[in-house]
């Protein structure tokens, strides 16, 4: 038994490492990597498994019964055949106890195998729960790490392939804990004890019996190491899958705008092939070794039934016909355990290999995190200030310079409009202040306290950002205005809607504010989604607000309306206001104008006007053309 659980962990972790190991070219998920070998990854994986104790006890103690129920078969089998070939060569056979053993032969018989089906159904029962158990602790573990993961992780990695691992990985441990953890037990005690009491019947014959064995295990090496990449590919390839299908949802606008459908077509169906190619690969394999392994065991089957045969009819040979039977019916019961080695190195190797993704995952350590010792954030002011900001972006391409010596500070009731040509680092610079991103060097201070230093969720609710780019949820509107505090009364949840503008049109609708909206918004405006993000922000009543180009997709007149609610909102908070639109800040206290990462110049509209830089240059191509033709309009 030692020696087959040895083997098979040995040719698993080779196996595993293999399989693991990353392709030529391929691009490496995460910075680093300390999941460990394909071993270390089975014995994480066993380790928690091994939490649910009673479990464990349980299905050892059924598979320790069923594999004793399974082996009295063959020796009842045996020890019927010989008490039927004693009352056959007595001198006066005795045709009633010959009905009485084989009666009771075959009730022994059907006691046992209905003992062994209910010891099986049980074991494979609590192999499955536990099975069943580690999925969805894993799965919880990995949401509620992807929930933690900082931006900058999210930017680098794409998400078909976070849920390629969420869903296929960890299927792959948990068919894992399924099939191949207390599998290999029941195979083990099963194998390791029918050999014992072959070998104490008659051991050359016992070796013939088992001379496929080695043969079985020799073929599911092979096959897993011909299998190694491919399974590790196959995932590779169902997670571009992913990737292509979740582009292609996400933007089906863009590709029905273009006509598009013909070469999305195409594209997933390369993929698709790719994957197709490789699952048949992988299956090819299966069944050849599978055929091997039939051919190994009949081969032996055969030799038993020759050699025995001949040790039967060899008069000075103590070797009996129910010894024949008794080892013939061992073979045969021993079939199927034997072929299911391949089946259970090749969901050792895959657990390992869905193990390694998945942990990669799962020991990623949060870039943006609480630290030790963080207290809350206690807003006294509600004072904004950076200090001498520089960032940069640190993805494949290197680190790429955004923000450079940036430094300003934004008070209640003051508002701070942000301005500059694409790529100034506008849109990064609203990303530092709830901490989306730790800046490279100098302090964002909120009423004196780093925000560093402080936790994420306090800095967060003291903190409204509404972003350029909204997301709505699938769900009614009051759910997604309440989104940062469910429990909102509904009159609050209304009063944010009716300051946002919105208020009117959400009334017009049949069901109102419990109208459900489509996913990411689609049955809504550009405009009305923006309205709808901006209801969400205010309704929190952050001390600190940021308007991240948030008005971009509302008309001037709305967009005028919505300031001039706002006003009443804002009194006492710092509002910071990001756009490209001049008019939509040119009311702000104080304007910085941003190009290159750097405060190039700053001031009110007016001193800005004066200064007659390139805040006048871009008001110059704004405003004043509108201002010409409605003067020229006017003449006319």
């Amino acid at each position: 038994m030692s020696f087959l659980l040895n083997l098979l962990t040995r040719l698993t972790v080779v196996s595993a490492a293999s399989a693991t190991a990353p392709a030529a070219g391929s691009a490496s998920m995460t910075d680093a990597d300390d999941t460990g070998g394909g071993f270390h990854v089975l014995m994480r994986i066993i380790r928690m498994a091994l939490e649910y104790k009673m479990f464990i006890a349980v299905g050892l103690v059924l598979i320790v019964g069923a594999s004793i129920f399974q082996l009295f078969i063959p020796l009842l089998i045996g020890s019927g055949v010989e008490t039927v070939e004693e009352i056959f060569n007595s001198e006066n056979p005795d045709i009633d106890a010959l009905r009485w053993t084989l009666v009771t032969t075959a009730g022994m018989l059907l006691g046992s195998a209905v003992l062994r089906g209910l010891f099986t159904y049980g074991h494979m029962y609590i192999s499955e729960n536990l099975a069943q158990r580690l999925g969805y602790r894993l799965r919880m573990l990995y949401y509620e790490k992807l929930q933690r993961l900082s931006f900058a992780y999210h930017d680098r990695v794409h998400t078909g392939d976070l849920l390629t691992r969420g869903l296929l990985d960890i299927e792959g441990v948990r068919a894992f804990a399924s099939r191949g953890m207390l599998r290999v037990l029941y195979l083990a005690i099963f194998v390791g004890t029918g050999t014992f009491l072959m070998m104490r019947e008659d051991w050359q014959l016992a070796l013939i019996s088992l001379s496929f064995v080695p043969i079985a295990a020799w073929r599911s090496v092979v096959a897993r190491l011909q299998t190694s990449q491919g399974w590790r590919r196959y995932q590779e390839e169902m997670g571009q899958l992913t990737k292509i299908m979740d582009e292609n949802l996400k933007g089906i606008r863009v590709v029905r705008s273009f006509s598009a459908e013909p070469y999305e077509l195409v594209k997933y169906d390369k993929s698709s092939n790719e994957a197709f190619n490789r699952a048949y690969q992988l299956v090819t394999v299966r069944a050849t070794n599978l055929s091997y392994i039939t051919l190994a065991f009949f081969g032996a089957m055969s030799l038993v039934l020759l050699v025995g045969g001949l040790k039967v009819l060899d008069e000075s040979d103590p070797f009996s016909l129910g010894q024949l039977a008794q080892f013939l019916a061992f073979m045969s019961i021993m079939q199927n355990p034997v072929r299911q080695l391949g089946m259970v190195v090749a969901g050792w190797a895959r657990g390992a290999t869905s193990g390694k993704r998945l942990f990669e995952v799962l020991d990623q350590v949060p870039e943006i995190d609480d630290k030790p010792g963080a207290k809350d954030l206690v807003i006294t002011g509600g004072v904004l200030r950076f200090e001498h900001i520089d960032f940069a972006y640190m993805d494949q391409f290197g680190d790429e310079q955004v923000l450079t010596d940036v430094t300003f500070e934004a008070r209640p009731g003051h508002t701070i409009g942000i301005v500059g040509p694409p790529g100034s680092g506008k849109s990064t610079l609203a990303h530092l202040i709830p901490r989306f991103y730790d800046p490279i060097a100098g302090r964002i201070l909120i009423d004196d306290q780093d925000i560093s230093e402080v936790t994420l969720a306090s800095l967060r609710r003291a903190v409204g950002v509404v972003e350029q780019d909204t997301f709505l949820f699938t769900t009614t509107i009051d759910n997604n205005v309440a989104y940062g505090d469910p429990w909102a009364e509904h009159r609050t949840i209304e009063s944010a809607t009716s300051n946002a503008q919105m208020g009117e049109y959400v009334e017009r609708l049949p069901s109102g504010y419990g109208t459900l909206i489509g996913e990411r918004g689609v049955s809504l405006s550009g405009g009305q989604r923006q309205r709808l993000s901006i209801a969400r922000s205010i309704m929190l009543h952050p001390q600190i607000i940021v308007f991240d180009d948030s008005t971009a997709a509302i008309d001037a007149a709305t967009e005028q309306r919505i300031r001039a609610a706002l006003q009443e909102v804002t009194a006492d908070r710092a509002t910071i206001i990001i756009s490209h639109r001049l008019s939509s800040l040119m009311h702000a206290n104080e304007i910085l104008f941003l190009e290159g990462g750097k405060i190039v110049e700053r001031g009110s509209h007016a001193e800005l006007l004066e200064q007659g830089g390139k805040y006048r240059d871009l008001y110059e191509l704004q405003i004043r053309p509108e201002d010409d033709n409605v003067q020229s309009g006017g003449e006319v």
